[in-house]
């Protein structure tokens, strides 16, 4: 039998932060109040759940939705999102009306297998950087109006999602509290965070389900208490959907706890950015799926309230990339893999790697055959090497790139 984790659960109390937490670390603007979708989920066959066959991509959740009984979409699970939404290019073969302003689409039905959610509106948002970023178009995002008429429960070792009716949904664990709640839709997890050469420190951070990276402290929490690269080792870094590509520093903390659970060595991200005008300082920053993976994560905003069961990941080292290489994708099928970004001193400066290179393949395979996704993995497997077939204005070069761990 499956070793079972005793579930240790705090509460925490929401408090007013001070400014709108619903753009989030990520800026994402508000397109339409959640609040007017309030309608409950429609079970199939009177039931009261459901289990969606989720996509993973890397860590990032996909649900097919259709619109109206429409062809499906994936829409991205984002829990930082304020309102759920639609890529424009997914309406093209939609007879549905659309108001006058052209951002909303009027008394609609998504249609998720197993459950049925009606949308007063259904905003129309393209997000033109999610191609780049993710390596696969952008079609859609469930947000928090989805988030608020259902208990999600994502299973990041079996790679599921269930999505349970609040009014009968009861958690039946070893229940001793709860580890996280809802700042408006916001969900919010409290921490305990020892970072090297400096004392442990209490925080609060945003669970982001989008963001494909463990943790992200803002500038606005390490400038109040003085966190110091000086005191711990760094190394700067820079990932396209982590304050859009600019520089950032990777370190590690010593440890960080949720309740009664200890993650030794996790990863940590601090924002060299200046923070959003008026962005709370009770927010010390971003937990993201990057971290989350380590459990299986109950979203109850009905109720207020967020649990974390730790699962076969839980212990886990965590290794991030190990190439120095920032990587998008363009062109046809996001298949032009350029690289838009050379850390100094790393595997990829070393193989003479230069910002403007295209990856034209790997190990013999072209990139018509790779993803965005598969190249950033295998740059995180330390001490593979690899042949990348280069371009380089207008001319082809084999490099040999041996990866090793930086942080």
């Amino acid at each position: 039998m499956k070793r079972r984790y005793t579930i240790f659960l705090v509460f925490i109390s929401a408090w007013v932060l001070g400014v709108s937490l619903e753009t989030g670390l990520r800026g994402q603007a508000p397109a339409t109040s959640p609040q007017e979708n309030t309608a409950p989920a429609q079970f199939a066959y009177s039931g009261s759940a459901a289990q969606a066959p989720a996509t993973f991509i890397s860590n990032h959740l996909f649900l097919p939705v259709r619109i109206n009984l429409s062809k499906p979409s994936l829409f991205e699970l984002d829990s930082t999102a304020t309102a759920t939404s639609v890529d424009p290019s997914r309406l093209t073969d939609l007879a549905i009306p659309i108001d006058a302003s052209n951002t909303n689409i009027q008394n609609c039905v998504l249609n998720l297998p197993g459950v049925e959610l009606p949308m007063s509106n259904l905003a129309i948002v393209a997000k033109n950087d999610f191609g780049a970023q993710m390596g696969m178009p952008y079609q859609g995002t469930l947000g928090a109006d989805f988030f608020a008429r259902l208990v999600v429960v994502v299973d990041y070792s079996r790679q599921t999602i269930q999505l349970y009716d609040p009014a009968t949904y009861t958690y039946s664990g070893a229940a001793k509290g709860v580890q996280g709640t809802f700042a408006g839709a916001t969900p919010i997890l409290h921490a305990k965070v020892s970072i090297p050469g400096q004392k442990t420190l209490e925080a609060d951070f945003i669970v982001d389900t989008a963001l494909d990276f463990p943790i992200v402290f803002s500038r606005t929490f390490t400038d109040e208490h003085r966190i110091s690269s000086a005191h711990f080792k760094t190394i700067s870094a820079s990932y396209p959907s982590v304050d859009a590509g600019a520089k950032i520093l990777l370190g590690r903390l010593k440890t960080i706890q949720l309740g009664g659970y200890t993650i030794e060595d996790p990863i940590a991200a601090f924002s060299q950015s200046n923070p959003p005008s008026g962005q709370s300082k009770n927010i010390a920053g971003t937990i993201g799926a990057g971290f989350l993976k380590r459990f299986l994560v109950i979203f109850d905003s009905p109720h207020q309230r967020i649990i974390l069961e730790p699962n076969l990941q839980f212990n886990k080292f965590a290794e991030e990339d190990m190439s120095g290489l920032s990587i998008v994708a363009k062109g046809p099928g996001l298949r032009t893999f350029e690289i838009v970004r050379v850390q100094p001193g790393t595997p990829g400066a070393s193989a003479g790697i230069h910002e403007g290179d295209v990856i034209a393949g790997i190990d013999e395979e072209p990139a018509a055959d790779i993803t965005l996704t598969s190249i950033r993995d295998l740059f995180r497997q330390v001490g593979h090497k690899y042949k990348l077939l280069i371009e380089r204005n207008g001319k082809t070069q084999e490099v040999v790139i041996q990866m090793k761990r930086l942080i």
